[in-house]
C-alpha cells in the first residue's frame, strides 16, 4: 500500500492523444488521482 509521499511504481500508460508517459519518472509534476469505486453494477 502506497502512503502519501511515497515515489509512484515504474508504471507506463498511454494518454488520450496516444503518448506513453511513466509516472514514476515524470517529465514534470503529475497528479493521479482514482476515484473510489461506486455503488454501481460496473
Amino acid at each position: 500500500m502506497l502512503k502519501e509521499g511515497d515515489k509512484a511504481p515504474a508504471v507506463t500508460g498511454t494518454s488520450y492523444d496516444g503518448q506513453t508517459f511513466d509516472i514514476g519518472a515524470p517529465a514534470r509534476r503529475m497528479v493521479l488521482y482514482f476515484y473510489p469505486e461506486a455503488n454501481t453494477s460496473g
